[in-house]
């Protein structure tokens, strides 16, 4: 065999390693932060996730709560701190990509300082009021609020949080004064109102253990539809608010991530997400699926800035 013919055959032995790329496998313990106290819908759905990714990569996936700041605390750490190596990813939600738009000097953008790895899945928002409160339904509810300007107090999980600016469009509407008590999570809001310190939660779906113990009262829910749990209970569109709200959420890590890295995340978080435990856990909440790929999600945050930057800009709502 010719020189020549003996490099011909060789070529393919030695370029097949190069094309070849292995799958990216973590060697320690990894985190994902929950930017909300424990006890919340979101905080359980991600903790049961961490939960299945920790069995599907076999590392420990750490579930952190970071609470404050209505859900974005954790944010400047994943945009300026956080190594973009995959061991440090945490949720993403509208009130981070809303954050920029309500503050004078802005500490990330959304569409450029993160890493978008999976979109999962949504909230079922609701008002809700302790059991025994004087209001039947979500009208008495706005009307009291009318006649006693500023005596109404309504619970949510931050301010500008999505479920704020809701209610905040809600009362400009009816032109009724109410005063808004944030909380650092929907858990809290709840044991508030039970406890009479405050008259409702405006919140995600927190209140709905208490409301099937007859602790609670639901007046309204924020979906398309009634949630299947609470069937009796109108949305907002049936009570003339032409308004939808379940907030999609997802993952996102440090800007910069291998997209290898990323695809193995994408991927574990996918298969835990579309799991039996996992579906199990969403129905509890009555959580809507809403699965995106990474490039699906990052577009769609993307869309979702410029979004936010229009409400912000017609409500004219400032933090500081």
């Amino acid at each position: 065999m010719s020189i020549t013919r003996r490099a011909a055959l060789a070529v393919p032995l030695l370029a097949a390693p190069a094309f070849a790329q292995a799958r990216w496998v973590p060697e320690r313990a990894m985190r994902m932060i929950i930017p909300w106290a424990p006890g919340g819908s979101s905080d359980v759905q991600l903790r049961n996730l961490a939960d299945l990714a920790s069995r599907a990569l076999g590392q420990t996936v750490v579930a952190e709560n970071r609470g404050g700041a209505g859900g974005t605390l954790h944010a400047v750490h994943l945009a300026r701190e956080a190594r973009p190596d995959g061991y440090t990813i945490g949720q993403m939600h509208l009130s981070v990509i809303r954050r920029p738009f309500l503050v004078r000097t802005p500490q990330w953008d959304a569409t450029k300082d993160f890493t978008h790895i999976i979109g999962l899945t949504g909230w079922l928002f609701g008002v809700a009021v302790k059991a025994d409160a004087p209001w039947r339904n979500f009208r008495e509810f706005l009307d009291d609020a009318k006649r006693r300007p500023g005596r109404i107090s309504f619970a949510t999980s931050g301010v500008a949080t999505s479920n704020h600016l809701a209610m905040e469009q809600i009362i400009g509407r009816e032109g009724i004064e109410m005063l808004h008590i944030p909380f650092r999570g929907a858990p809290e809001g709840v044991t508030a109102v039970i406890g009479g310190q405050v008259s409702a939660i405006a919140d995600s779906s927190a209140w709905a253990p208490q409301v099937e113990a007859g602790a609670m009262r639901l007046l309204c829910v924020w979906s398309a539809e009634r949630a299947r749990r609470f069937p009796d209970v109108p949305t907002l569109k049936e009570l003339g608010f032409d308004m939808v709200l379940t907030s999609n959420y997802g993952l996102s890590g440090p800007p910069g991530m291998d997209p290898g890295v990323v695809r193995v995340l994408h991927d574990v978080y996918r298969e835990g997400l579309m799991s039996e435990p996992n579906t199990r856990v969403r129905d509890q909440y009555d959580m809507p699926l809403v699965y995106l790929d990474s490039a699906q999600y990052t577009d769609f945050v993307r869309q979702r800035a410029e979004i936010e930057r229009e409400i912000i800009t017609r409500l004219n709502i400032r933090m500081e």
